[in-house]
């Protein structure tokens, strides 16, 4: 009885409260029904509020922790999220979208942004003659790592090994804890100081460490775990890299790291994953991404993504416009792919005009990375590499949404200001009312 309506203390034609009404959130309720139970356990939080959430987390930037908090704070967020009256009390833990996104998977999250590009449709925003043309680019998507030295991976692997071992009651000859950390420590100044023999010397040190640790654990394990197996697995695969090898391990906590060099002249090197991005040529809609696992050549990646994008729009694209990255792409489908510094001369003015257009998608991947929290990725392993690029689409295409809905509420100011009423007796009792501070 005494709680405050939520439509009642703020704007009802905020951009994120006509959103909201625009959305079909029975879609994702019929979507995601199947994975909730009826009979067993609590009730589950309701679909709207989970998948508003992960809307609105990668729209504005924010961690599970953060965009929980700001719910909590903001009426407008809780508007769109389903919430009739104002919550004073948390109305979700952040733990729980983590279950979420693992009992949906990649394929649930997927629904998200079909639901973004449907609304996009809905409000005549994106219409079939726009997805016709889309461009086409892949980046890298960063895990939040540590910079991989040889020097660190040793110790942390050495680390891990004796705690493992301890937690089993495995008695070792030697742990190397203190000489170890010293040497981590040394490695470090020299490398600063440039002093790179005296560096490689404790590199050395470290590696032998491991090797002596590695080699005292399997003796006495004489039936490992699965857990344990895994390290010793993993501490077999560091030993054994050389500089040149191939599939390195680069993170002992994100084995699917990979090492990718995209020619930047600021970074030169990149670890995480390859991300394939389709965007709209003419305005920039997300209609597919897709995180890849190992490094793909761009152009082996091309059929994928097209595919995906048709699956999301229910169209099937007639022009992709890529960068020189995908030339011997061998790619026969239906689409007619167009690489950059390959048109003719006798091309017509909108068809140059097009390819002109195709550098539209760098900022986009721009975007993505500052705006919509695909710069590192927290999420744990492969899984969470494409849950995370899919997120980050979807919040690039509301952040759209919320921009056009409130250029339209714009508009509709202006043309009710237009359409009202200015007679003289009108401006008069006007100039009589009390003028707000």
């Amino acid at each position: 009885m005494f709680q405050s309506r939520l439509d009642q203390i703020i704007d009802t034609e905020h951009a994120l409260c006509v959103l909201a009404r625009e959305i079909d959130w029975q879609y994702f309720t019929d979507e995601f029904g199947p994975f909730y139970a009826e009979t067993m356990g609590r009730p589950g939080k309701p679909i709207r509020l989970v998948v508003g959430i992960h809307y609105l987390k990668h729209a504005y930037s924010e961690s599970d922790e953060s965009v929980c908090e700001r719910l909590l704070e903001n009426p407008y967020w809780q508007y769109f999220c389903g919430f009739e009256y104002f919550q004073h009390e948390l109305p979700i833990d952040p733990t729980t979208l983590v279950k979420w996104r693992k009992r949906v998977g990649a394929a649930g999250v997927e629904k998200l942004l079909k639901g973004s590009i449907e609304t996009a449709k809905r409000k005549k925003l994106i219409d079939k003659t726009e997805l016709r043309r889309v461009n086409i680019d892949t980046t890298v998507q960063e895990k939040a790592i540590a910079y991989p030295t040889d020097a660190r991976l040793y110790q942390k692997m050495r680390v891990r090994l004796v705690k493992a071992a301890t937690a089993r009651g495995i008695e070792l000859r030697q742990t190397y804890k203190r000489v170890g950390k010293r040497a981590l420590a040394k490695q470090g100044r020299y490398a600063h100081a440039e002093q790179m023999k005296r560096a490689r010397r404790e590199t050395k040190k470290l590696k032998t460490y491991l090797g002596r640790v590695f080699r005292d654990v399997e003796r006495k394990a004489t039936s490992p775990d699965k857990e344990l197996e895994n390290l010793l697995h993993t501490a077999t695969r560091l030993l054994e890299q050389e500089r040149d090898s191939k599939n390195k391990l680069y993170s002992i906590d994100a084995p699917e790291v990979v090492c990718i060099a995209k020619g930047k002249a600021n970074k030169r090197y990149e670890f995480g994953c390859k991300v394939s991005l389709v965007t709209t040529s003419r305005h920039s809609w997300v209609v597919g991404i897709a995180a890849l696992s190992g490094n793909p050549y761009d152009g082996h990646t091309l059929e994928a993504a097209l595919n995906q994008s048709e699956r999301l729009t229910g169209e099937q694209s007639e022009t992709a416009y890529c960068d020189r990255g995908y030339r011997g792409h061998g790619y026969e489908g239906a689409v007619n792919i167009h690489i950059a510094g390959q048109g003719k001369k006798t091309d017509s003015r909108t068809e140059k005009r097009y390819r002109k257009r195709r550098s539209a998608i760098e900022p986009v991947n721009g975007h993505l990375k500052q705006d919509c929290r695909m710069q590192r990725n927290y999420l744990k392993g492969e899984l969470g590499d494409k849950i995370n690029a899919l997120l980050a689409g979807a919040g690039y295409n509301l952040r759209k949404l919320l921009k056009a809905v409130a250029g339209f509420s714009f508009v509709r100011f202006f043309t009710a200001l237009w359409n009202a009423d200015l007679t003289p007796a009108t401006v008069k009792l006007s100039k009589t009312l009390p003028v707000p501070a």
